[in-house]
C-alpha cells in the first residue's frame, strides 16, 4: 500500500537535517497538517480494511484473519512484523526505525458473540451469523496502523530518529491478550503508549478502568435417572445454582462500587438426566485492585461450600485478570491538545437521517445527534467508571494515555446491536479517522517536544509508587486460547 497524495504536501516541506530536533512550533504544525492530509488521502482504503473486519466479526485469539490483514498493510508500508509473540497466534509487534523514543501503538481486532446484526437501524440480525463488532475494534486497530504508517512516512522523508511499534492486542474481550505480551516484557524499553476506544463522544479518555478477575467455575457430579433413581444423582447444577445464591446473598456485605456478574454455561443437557457436569463463568470489578483478588476469594470459598452441600467436586478455570487504568496527565493533555486540533464528526443529511433512526429505538432520551461533532472536556475520575480494560496492566507498565472517538451515534450503548449497526457505515469510519488523525498527531509531539516524555514518566513513577511490583492478575497461566469455547 502506498501513500497517495500527503508526499505533495510534504515537498512543500522545508528539509532538516536536524533529526528529533524541530525547527520551532510552525514547522510541528505543518508536519501535523501533513499528517492528518495524508491519513484522510486514504480514507477509502482504511475503510475497506475496517469493514472487511467488520465483516469477519472473529472471536477473542480466534481473529486469524483480521490480524493477517492489519500485519499485511504493516508489511507493505515498511514495517518488520513479529506474529505469534507471547504464545498467542493472532497477536503481533510491528517495528519501524531505530533508537529513542520507542513509541507504542495499541491495536485490538475481536468481536462480540451474539452480537450479529446488518448495517442498518433496525434490529436485524446477519442470517447465518452469531458474531458481532459490537465494540467497534475493528475500527480501533484500523486506526491505529494508520496513525502508525502515517507517522513512519514523515519519519522515512525527513530521517527523524526512534522507534514505532504498533502491538497487535487480540481477545480484549475478556480474554486478557495484552496481560501475556505485558507479562512477556513485550512492552519493556518503551517511552509511551497510545490508544483509543471507538465511543458516542469525543474526548481525552482520563477516567480510569476497573481492575477485573474472571474464572470458570465447574462441578462434577453424578448423572442418574432424573425420575427412576434421583437418590442415586448428584447435581452439578444443583451446586451452580447453590454457589450463585450464595454469591448474590454476599453482595449486600461487599463495597457498593464492586461488580460480580456471571453467566451459567453449561447446566445439563436434558431435564430428566441429573447433570454430572455443570460450569458458571463469573467476572469481579472493582477500581481496586486488592479489592477484587479479596472478592475473588470470597467467591472461590462459595464455590467450594456449593460442592461439600452437594456433594459434587468443584475446581476452577482463571480466565483472565486486568489491572485498573495508571492515568497520565501529560499525556492526557498532550492527546487532548491534538483531539481539539482534529475536531468530531460531522454527519451528512443521510447519515442524520440514519443517527436519528438508531436513537429512536433505545427507549431513553440521549443528546442530539449533532454533538457527535463536539470534543468533550476530558473528565477525571467523575466516579462513572464502569468497564474493564487490559489497557490497564500496559499502564502500569508504561505512560499510556487514550481517546474516544464518536464511532456510534450519541447515546449508543457499547455491546448493542445498534454499535453494530453504526460500525459498518460512514459514521463509524468518520470517527475512527478521528482517532486515526489524533494518535498521529500526538506521536509527532512525542517526538519532537522533548519535555513531554521526562513529564509523563516522572508522573508515571510517582503514580506507582516506589517499589512497584508487576504481579499479573492471571497469574502464570497459558494464554486462554479457548476461552469462548
Amino acid at each position: 500500500m502506498k501513500v497517495i497524495g500527503f508526499l505533495v504536501l510534504i515537498a512543500m516541506l522545508p528539509a532538516t537535517s536536524m533529526g528529533q530536533k524541530k525547527k520551532g512550533a510552525p514547522v510541528l504544525e505543518q508536519w501535523k497538517t501533513a499528517a492528518a492530509s495524508g491519513i484522510q488521502e486514504r480514507y477509502n482504503q482504511y475503510k475497506d480494511i475496517a469493514f472487511a473486519i467488520w465483516e469477519y466479526a472473529e472471536l477473542g485469539y480466534k481473529e486469524e484473519k483480521s490480524s493477517a490483514l492489519l500485519q499485511q498493510a504493516l508489511k507493505e508500508n515498511g514495517f518488520k512484523v513479529e506474529a505469534g509473540v507471547a504464545g498467542i497466534p493472532t497477536a503481533f509487534v510491528a517495528s519501524f526505525g531505530e533508537g529513542g523514543p520507542v513509541l507504542g501503538i495499541l491495536a485490538e481486532f475481536d468481536a462480540l458473540p451474539g452480537l450479529s446484526q446488518q448495517a442498518i437501524p433496525e434490529k436485524k440480525p446477519v442470517e447465518g451469523k452469531t458474531t458481532g463488532h459490537g465494540c467497534g475494534h475493528h475500527l480501533f486497530g484500523t486506526a491505529s496502523i494508520a496513525a502508525a504508517i502515517q507517522v513512519k512516512e514523515l519519519m522515512q522523508q525527513y530521517n527523524w530518529k526512534g522507534t514505532l511499534k504498533v502491538f497487535g492486542t487480540p481477545a480484549e474481550e475478556g480474554g486478557s491478550g495484552k496481560v501475556y505480551m505485558v507479562r512477556e516484557g513485550l512492552f519493556n524499553g518503551v517511552d509511551a503508549v497510545l490508544h483509543w476506544h471507538p465511543a458516542d463522544e469525543n474526548t481525552t479518555w482520563a477516567d480510569g478502568a476497573l481492575a477485573n478477575k474472571s474464572a470458570k467455575f465447574r462441578f462434577y457430579g453424578t448423572a442418574a435417572h432424573a425420575a427412576a433413581a434421583p437418590e442415586k444423582g448428584r447435581s452439578s447444577l444443583d451446586a451452580v445454582e447453590a454457589m450463585n445464591y450464595m454469591v448474590n446473598m454476599m453482595r449486600e456485605h461487599i463495597p457498593a462500587d464492586a461488580k460480580i456478574h456471571y453467566v451459567i454455561t453449561q447446566g445439563g443437557k436434558a431435564p430428566n438426566v441429573v447433570p454430572d457436569f455443570a460450569e458458571v463463568y463469573y467476572y469481579v470489578r472493582h477500581p481496586n485492585r486488592e479489592v477484587v483478588m479479596d472478592l475473588f476469594e470470597r467467591i472461590r470459598k462459595a464455590s467450594e461450600g456449593a460442592a461439600m452441600g452437594t456433594e459434587t467436586r468443584t475446581d476452577f478455570e482463571i480466565i483472565g485478570g486486568t489491572y485498573d487504568l495508571l492515568l497520565n496527565n501529560a499525556l492526557a493533555a498532550c492527546m487532548q491538545s491534538n483531539l481539539l486540533r482534529i475536531g468530531g464528526v460531522r454527519y451528512t443529511a443521510d447519515e442524520l437521517e440514519f443517527a436519528k433512526k438508531i436513537q429512536s429505538s433505545f427507549g431513553f432520551a440521549v443528546d442530539p445527534v449533532e454533538t457527535a461533532s463536539a470534543i468533550k472536556p476530558i473528565r477525571v475520575n467523575s466516579g462513572k467508571t464502569t468497564g474493564s480494560t487490559d489497557v490497564g496492566d500496559v499502564s502500569y507498565t508504561v505512560p499510556t494515555v487514550g481517546l474516544r472517538a464518536a464511532t456510534w451515534v450519541p447515546g449508543t450503548p457499547a455491546h448493542s446491536w445498534q454499535a453494530v449497526a453504526c460500525g459498518k457505515t460512514e459514521i463509524g469510519a468518520k470517527g475512527m479517522m478521528v482517532a486515526a488523525k489524533t494518535m498521529a498527531l500526538t506521536l509527532l509531539d512525542l517526538l519532537h517536544e522533548p519535555a513531554i516524555l521526562p513529564k509523563a514518566r516522572a508522573e508515571f513513577d510517582a503514580a506507582r509508587g516506589a517499589g512497584f511490583r508487576y504481579i499479573p492478575l492471571l497469574g502464570n497461566r497459558a494464554p486462554a486460547l479457548n476461552y469462548r469455547d
